[in-house]
């Protein structure tokens, strides 16, 4: 081994530069050879050749190895190759590849697997890095596998001065569909450049993310290579010169550098293609080899065929190996799917247009009135369906390419053995479109059509099944999965749009890399997939259709949107108000659905909408409310929480509330740096990872967590799609909200509750995911309010599936009306008072009327009344003093009278009275009894004092006298 290499000095000005000598590491010498001026800057050798520095000439590669000339490439991942490295990031945190990283990301790291290397499973973030120096503009390119949203996968470059450079702006990565190889290249500037593959997963709950495969990373743009490449195992060069290194065929193995394969000895030893070694072939067993059925003959038999499983790597002649059992069983037939028919040949045929079969019988035309129920219905298997394919893929190798991946079994399709056990098994169905019936126009966001299917899994190890759709060839989504082992089961996913769909199922049986069949026998069965209103579609039944007035026969005419087909005259007529017309029945009145409490429908009776006005009667009380203000989308980010790990992520709601014609206005986004975009259309093409509904939620990752730029927006979801009603109860529609959910309101003020639903159904929420927002009257909060979630519930439920919203605001409480305020009336100033109208406090209420203007009236002065108080209480204390006066001295002459009469009679007994005594006058009755006359009213008595008379009135007083009676 030499003691020094060559290497070339950077350009100068002048665009010379030079090859020096350079000891190897952990040598010391002397007398290494002079500096040398080099080959001008811009050479560059080749492909298939390598730059010789001792002589400074470009020579052709040798065999078993290669060169890009003026690239470099890996493509074999044993170990990491020299000059990448790791860096794992937790939080805020950064630690290099040492021991010294922080707890939970000691072993997060990209894994290299031969060939490909595979990120981190976890919720760290971690980078792959190399630095190359390039001479000239260059690219890299490479080759990826990107399938689980669940994790963020970014490829960005920087300088030498740690600065992301301009060619990045797009740097996150596009998801791959599951099994396929995805590629990304990106143009890299002269001068040093930094490479970073990033990976963020974003663990919720117990969920395993899908890690991201690379390989095949080529950068081209170096002056120079110094070296040939030599060929990795498992692939040869036999030629000089080569650029790129063959694989070695199946049944063959080379080691590194190889010139040639070498065979395997057939007997007892098999290799797959690009293998770097041979294997022993084992014994035979049942899980080599499988059955299928054969095409049913003019009799109406199948044959149960055994094969084995391609390629065949068991043994036959071993002590304790299996046959494969006799092929040759013959058995009945199943019937033909529905909408087909055997007409006495050995296979079945779609009906004719206009005609429909149950698969038993032949095609007969429906009736006058009738149109054909077009769709598909596969539920017998005894021939994979026409639209239909099957195919099996591995990420990592090639074994089960050309294998299928699904196999026909009688009344239900299973997956098949494969060539591993992480093989995916995909199955294919391809629909061109879908339509609503003849009779029915469809509106827009209406469903326009369902699938179907019956499926289930038997599973020892974490097998998984996915079911994804397919929207004009443009990209794959995963809809729904299920893993492990899942009893019989039904699931339905709703189109909304006509357009070409590719529905697709995959099956892994475990997501660990091996290359054996430990568990070929964990399959998922299909027993029947049904499709309604396919384009192309076969009918098993006729339904009513709508007949045109001056049409005769069985020609169906197709009504406007919102029209139903009467019963009697096979007419189309208009629902009635506030109802809607339902999809999957349009015959007769009762396929007008009645909206729910306080809503109403759309023009075309496609959906139910609340228009934001709501009325309630409340003890005689009429309360009306107008939420129109809070119509544009109201959102809620709660939070934050945190994934097992710590990684730190907040709940992103937005809530479209009422108005807008029942359109979805509320939007969440995926994989964006700005989620807060609201004002993009839902269900453009252009926005594929954009979902519209009432109400949908989005998982945010903010920049601080992870060190991004921006904060990130991922798995969004849609909570509700579908308005119920509204109304003051707290239950609609099996929907309840709990009391003990959100505080008591302080007002008396009824709470208005909106409730939504969503149509997808999901493993957790077979029902699908319903929605409830409680709207309460709070005057302290103005404008949009707050929204917000239960306490007991942070992530707005508790079981995933029913989600609870309280929206407080000023604009919910109700209408302002007579009786929210009452009058003042002020003091009377000059003749005329004021009366004023005040609010009653707390202000319950809104808008609605307006506080009546002061009103102006006329009234007596206080002045006045006081003066006539005033005289008539001097008169009154006069007359008082007058009656007293008066009483007083008539009392007195009285008392003087009697004394008198006592004296006088006293003195002379025989004597008779002085002449103005009380002597009985003649003609009087003589009386014992004190009588009084000429009594005066007191009237008069006054009358008399006021006029002053003089004369002397008396009144006649008999007195017992003690005298005899003679006298």
């Amino acid at each position: 081994m030499k003691d020094y290499h060559f290497e070339y000095t950077e350009c100068d000005s002048s665009g010379s530069r030079w090859r020096v000598a350079i000891p190897n590491s952990a040598v010391d010498c002397s007398g290494l050879p002079d500096p040398v001026r080099g080959k001008e800057c811009t050479f560059s050798c080749a492909s298939g050749e390598y730059l010789e520095m001792k002589n400074q000439v470009c020579s052709k590669c040798g065999e078993g190895t290669y060169s890009l000339g003026s690239g470099i490439k890996f493509d074999e991942w044993d170990e990491l190759p020299a000059g990448f490295s790791n860096i794992a990031t937790f939080m805020d945190t950064v630690v290099g590849p040492s021991d010294s990283r922080p707890d939970g990301c000691n072993n997060s790291s990209w894994i290299p697997r031969g060939n490909y290397i595979e990120s981190n499973r976890d919720d760290c973030t971690v980078s792959l890095i190399y630095a190359v120096h390039l001479k000239k503009s260059g690219y890299v390119f490479f080759e990826y596998q990107y399938v689980d949203n669940n994790i963020f996968f970014e490829f960005f470059i920087q300088n030498d001065q740690c600065q992301e450079m301009d060619t990045t702006a797009d740097k996150w990565v596009k998801l791959t569909d599951n099994g396929e190889w995805g590629s990304h290249s990106v143009m890299l500037k002269s001068g040093t450049n930094i490479l970073y593959w990033r990976t963020t997963g974003i663990l919720m709950g117990s969920k395993a993310v899908k890690p991201v495969l690379v390989k095949n990373i080529t950068i081209e743009g170096v002056a120079y290579t110094s070296e040939c490449f030599p060929c990795k195992p498992g692939t040869f060069s036999d030629k000089p010169g080569s650029f790129v290194c063959q694989v070695c065929p199946r049944n063959t193995y080379s080691e590194k550098g190889a010139k040639e394969c070498i065979k395997c000895d057939e007997d007892s030893q098999f290799s797959e293609e690009g293998s770097s070694e041979c294997t022993e072939r084992p014994p035979c067993t049942t899980k080599d080899y499988f059955q299928i059925h054969t095409p049913c003959d003019e009799e109406g038999k199948t044959q149960i065929m055994y094969k084995w499983i391609e390629p065949k790597i068991c043994r036959e002649d071993l002590t304790d190996a299996i046959r494969l059992p006799p092929s040759g069983e013959k058995k009945d037939c199943p019937p033909c799917n529905p909408g087909f028919y055997n007409n006495g040949s050995s296979s079945c045929h779609p009906c004719p247009p206009g005609t429909f079969s149950d698969g038993t019988k032949e095609c007969r035309p429906c009736p006058a009135g009738t149109e054909p129920a077009l769709g598909f219905e596969y539920k017998w298997w005894n021939v994979l369906p026409g639209n239909m394919k099957t195919s099996c893929f591995n990420v990592g190798n090639s074994k089960c390419d050309g294998m299928n991946g699904w196999e026909v079994a009688g009344d239900h399709i299973q997956s098949g053995a494969g060539g591993s056990d992480n093989d995916y098994l995909i199955l294919n169905l391809h629909i061109p479109g879908f339509k609503p019936p003849t009779s029915v126009t469809g509106a827009m966001g209406t469903e326009l059509g369902r699938i179907t299917f019956v499926f289930e899994t038997l599973c020892s190890a974490d097998c998984v099944l996915y079911f994804m759709v397919d929207i004009n060839r443009k990209s794959t989504n995963v809809v729904e999965s299920w893993g492990g082992t899942k009893e019989k089961q039904a699931y339905t996913h709703i189109i909304f749009k006509n357009a070409t769909f590719t529905f697709t199922w995959a099956f892994q049986r475990t997501n660990q890399g091996q290359d054996n069949r430990r568990f070929v026998n964990d399959l998922v069965k299909i027993y029947s997939v049904t499709a309604t209103n396919a384009v192309d579609g076969v009918a098993s039944s006729c339904r009513a259709c709508a007949l045109g007035s001056e049409q005769s026969g069985s020609s169906c005419v197709p009504c406007p949107p919102g029209h139903y087909i009467e019963k009697e005259t096979n007419q189309c007529k208009e629902c009635p108000p506030d109802t809607y017309l339902s999809i999957h029945q349009v015959y007769g009145k009762e396929a007008c659905v009645p909206c729910g409490p306080g809503s109403r429908s759309t023009q075309d009776h496609s959906v139910c909408y609340s228009d934001c006005f709501f009325y309630h009667e409340k003890e005689n009380q009429s309360l009306r409310y107008d939420f129109s203000t809070l119509s544009s989308v109201g959102s809620l980010m709660n939070g934050p929480s945190f994934t097992s790990k710590g990684t730190k992520y907040f709940h992103f709601f937005n809530i479209s509330l009422c108005g807008h014609e029942g359109k979805k206005m509320a939007l969440c986004t995926n994989n964006i740096t700005d989620f807060t975009v609201k004002e993009m259309v839902a269900g453009s093409d252009d926005y594929t990872n954009l979902v519209g509904a009432f109400v949908c939620q989005s998982t945010i990752i903010p920049s601080e967590s992870k060190g991004f730029r921006a904060a990130l927006s991922s798995q969004s979801i849609i909570l509700a799609d579908t308005f119920l009603g509204v109304t003051v109860e707290t239950t609609l529609q099996n929907i309840n909200i709990k009391e003990d959910m959100f505080p008591v309101s302080p007002s008396q003020i009824p709470d208005v509750h909106f409730f939504y639903k969503s149509s997808t159904t999901t493993t957790s929420c077979v029902n699908g995911r319903s929605t409830a927002v409680k709207m309460r009257c709070n005057p302290t909060k103005p404008g949009a309010g707050v929204i917000s979630v239960p306490s007991k519930c942070p992530a707005g439920t508790c079981d995933g599936c029913t989600f609870y919203f309280l929206w407080e605001s000023a604009e919910a409480c109700p209408l302002c009306t007579e009786h929210d305020f009452h009058e003042i009336e002020g003091a009377c100033k000059r003749g005329f008072q004021e009366t004023l109208y005040v609010w009653n406090e707390p202000k319950w209420c809104i808008k609605g009327i307006s506080l009546p203007e002061k009103k102006l009236s006329t009234c007596e002065t206080v002045d006045f009344w006081l003066k006539v108080g005033a005289g008539v209480g001097a008169f009154t204390a006069v007359l008082l003093v007058a009656l007293t006066c008066y009483f007083w001295k008539k009392n007195q002459k009285l008392e003087y009278k009697y004394s008198k009469l006592v004296m006088t009679t006293n003195s002379k007994e025989c004597e008779l009275p002085a002449a103005d005594s009380c002597a009985i006058m003649e003609g009087e009755d003589n009386e014992e009894e004190v009588v009084y006359s000429n009594k005066q009213s007191l009237l008069r008595k006054l009358k008399s004092l006021a006029t002053k008379e003089k004369e002397d009135h008396f009144e006649s007083v008999q007195l017992k006298s003690s005298r005899a009676p003679n006298i």
